[in-house]
């Protein structure tokens, strides 16, 4: 049986944060109905496509049940409240105070479904000076001050390559969703929630190392390049055929990274005989460190240092580690017959959790529903 069987999720959202909560909730077991228009999610439309369906769509709606609802329709409203009677979840990423003027909001479902937990996914959440900002991912980062300190050092503030803030308030969404369950379950007299996700406050949420360093020392970090702003080496160093990352965080490790270097003094170097100091003095270290990477290849170094328990790797793109054996071993993609797709990715007994189903074509579940 699967951590969520018999949970029934009612999905309005679209694009990604929300479809990436309920992937998550899916791949666990719930049934999630995702209720669209019939126009569809413009997810539906993003590039690149496989046999004329979305990779972007089918990767984060694998395995729902697809529903055209027009909620402005009294009679396809009609269908939405049975739905909502037997539902244990929505969830929704309307801009705030949308679901207000169609009358779905969490005040008016909760007098008729009082268990009803409902999920409201924006960009700077329901209350607070900006919730009425349009947002997008970028947006998000702007604000955060996650873009700030990225970026090769000394140069503009960058995006992360990927949709972080949808991602992580998707995360954080099915954590509390899950969270909301079990309280339920244990507590039935307090009934349903509602969880309201704010993208910009889980970026900034997560940023553990930025936030330490502005709170000691009332700083705010600028963009240092792959180098970590608190350990040293922790960085991308030079080798013969490319760019080998060496992560190093205590004495020990440091220890055995000089020894290996055939520099077994480095770590009584008075510059380098702690973290701090190794992080004060990190760019001549450095040197140190790249006269002996220069004259070896990637692999090499890489062969030697896993050998002495110091981390290292090389830089892989997204083809290379989805080739990887690791991929292979860990199951990190699904085989969905012609083509691949992610899944969540944790081992529930050692067994991955997930829903091998494809996405639904648009309405393809609507006599479902509508009897």
């Amino acid at each position: 049986m699967k951590p969520l069987q018999g949970v029934t999720v009612l999905d309005l959202s679209r694009v990604l944060a929300g479809p990436y909560c309920t992937s998550m909730l899916s791949d666990l077991g719930a049934d999630v109905i995702k209720v669209e228009t019939e126009h569809g999610d413009d997810s539906r439309h993003i590039a690149p496509f496989i046999e004329g369906e979305s990779v972007y769509f089918s990767f984060i709606n694998r395995g729902k049940k697809s529903l055209c609802l027009n909620l402005k329709d009294e009679e396809d409203k009609a269908h939405f409240h049975a739905l909502c009677k037997k539902a244990d979840v929505l969830v929704e990423n309307f801009r705030p105070g949308v679901t207000k003027r169609l009358g779905i909001d969490e005040q008016s479902l909760r007098k008729q479904y009082p268990g009803l937990i409902y999920c409201s996914i924006s960009g700077f959440g329901q209350t607070g000076a900006m919730t009425a900002k349009p947002a997008y991912d970028i947006i998000a980062q702007a604000l955060s001050g996650i873009m700030s300190a990225t970026g090769p050092e000394g140069g503009p503030p960058t995006r992360i390559g990927e949709s972080m803030g949808d991602i992580c308030a998707g995360m954080f969404a099915s954590w509390s969703i899950c969270a909301a369950l079990f309280q339920r379950e244990r507590d039935p007299e307090n009934k349903g929630s509602h969880l309201d996700v704010s993208m910009l406050d889980c970026l900034y949420s997560i940023q553990v190392t930025n936030l330490a360093q502005y709170i000691a020392n009332d700083h705010a970090p600028s963009p240092i390049g792959n180098r970590h702003p608190l350990s040293a080496p922790f960085d991308s160093f030079q080798a013969s055929d490319g760019q080998v990352i060496i992560a190093v965080i205590n004495n020990a490790l440091f220890a055995r990274l000089s020894q290996c270097i055939d520099m077994p003094g480095l770590s009584y170097d008075e510059r380098f005989t702690n973290d701090e100091l190794r992080c004060a003095n990190q760019a001549e270290l450095k040197v140190f460190i790249e006269k002996w990477t220069s004259k070896r290849s990637v692999e090499e170094i890489c062969n030697q240092l896993d050998g002495a328990g110091v981390p290292a790797s090389p830089i892989w793109d997204i083809k290379q580690v989805s080739q990887s054996q690791h991929a292979a071993d860990r199951q990190l993609l699904l085989d969905m017959g012609g083509w691949k797709s992610p899944a969540q990715p944790v081992l529930f007994n050692g067994k991955k959790v997930v829903n091998d189903q494809p996405a639904p074509s648009l309405g393809q579940h609507n006599n479902l529903f509508k009897g």
